[in-house]
């Protein structure tokens, strides 16, 4: 099975998140500011590799702290 970010998501969310290919595991790529935006909704699908390949999908929601307060 492999995991990408749908089409549906911003190309700035899919620049401040990685998404590992093969575990699915998404991490920041750089740090995350509460005063620009505050939470993140994230489109992910898993595919495997059949024939025909089938897929599935979830929506993870990001939520910033702001740890300064």
């Amino acid at each position: 099975i492999y995991y990408s970010f749908r089409d549906t998501i911003s190309s700035k969310a899919q620049d401040l998140f990685i998404i590992d290919k093969k575990s699915g595991e998404i991490r920041s790529a750089g740090e995350l500011d509460f005063e620009d935006i505050q939470s993140y909704d994230l489109e992910i699908e898993a595919r495997d590799q059949g024939t025909p390949p089938l897929s599935g999908h979830c929506s993870v929601e990001l939520e910033v702290l702001d740890v300064n307060d």
